[in-house]
């Protein structure tokens, strides 16, 4: 097999092996897992999954991570794993604009005992990273929000990033939308653009990943 076509395909019993085999299965992100799913119906698919959340924290705390920030908060289940990986010195700011779905997200940061490390922005959030100090100081970021923002949230956020610092960008295969040429849909067309941008970006080093619907992992050079 050549290194170019090395891959598995994932059929749903050898997923379910793939999440027992890792820490995947924390009780608190269960139960609110199950609580969006409840309350959020369909939309309860914009909540990450259990493998990505548990490879968010990781990447968090093999960065160091205190200063972090999320674009796109929804009920609360990624910003859990980002705030466990942190110090209690540390601090995330997540940004959103629905009080609905944050109302359950801050309701379970208290149950994690994280709320301390985290401050909501409800509101526009390129206007809450616009607003934020020019400085490089952020050690870890996830953008996962709305897709036609997608590449002004990863400009904005990588001239703010420490050398060293990760940005995590979701949903970069957006259900294999990025490969259909008939799809000019303007999400697909940003997230295909956001792509291509960081393929070539000399600013960073990148790997993207087939995790859930894809992640793009990139470390400020």
């Amino acid at each position: 097999m050549s290194t170019a076509a090395k891959f598995v395909k994932v059929d749903q019993p050898l997923y379910d092996y793939i999440i027992a085999h890792g820490h995947n299965r924390d009780p608190l992100l269960a139960e609110l897992a199950d609580e969006t799913a409840r309350k959020c119906g369909p939309r309860a698919g914009m909540q990450v999954a259990p493998e990505q959340g548990t490879l968010m924290t990781m990447l968090a705390r093999l960065a160091g991570a205190r200063s972090a920030i999320e674009v796109g908060t929804f009920t609360g289940y990624s910003a859990i794993c980002i705030a466990r990986a942190i110090p209690p010195e540390g601090h995330l700011l997540c940004c959103d604009v629905s009080e609905e779905w944050t109302t359950i997200a801050r309701s379970y940061w208290r149950k994690a005992g994280v709320s301390g490390r985290i401050t909501l922005k409800l509101g526009p959030a390129l206007a809450t990273i616009r607003a934020l100090p020019a400085e490089a100081s952020l050690d870890f970021a996830f953008i996962d929000a709305d897709k036609s923002n997608y590449l002004n949230y990863y400009e904005e956020i990588l001239r703010r990033t420490r050398v060293g610092g990760l940005i995590l960008i979701d949903n970069v295969l957006w259900s294999g939308a990025v490969l259909d040429p008939a799809d000019r849909t303007a999400d697909t067309r940003a997230i295909r653009e956001l792509n291509e941008l960081i393929a070539r970006d000399d600013r960073v080093d990148a790997v993207m990943l087939a995790v859930s619907d894809g992640l793009t992992i990139c470390r400020r050079k």
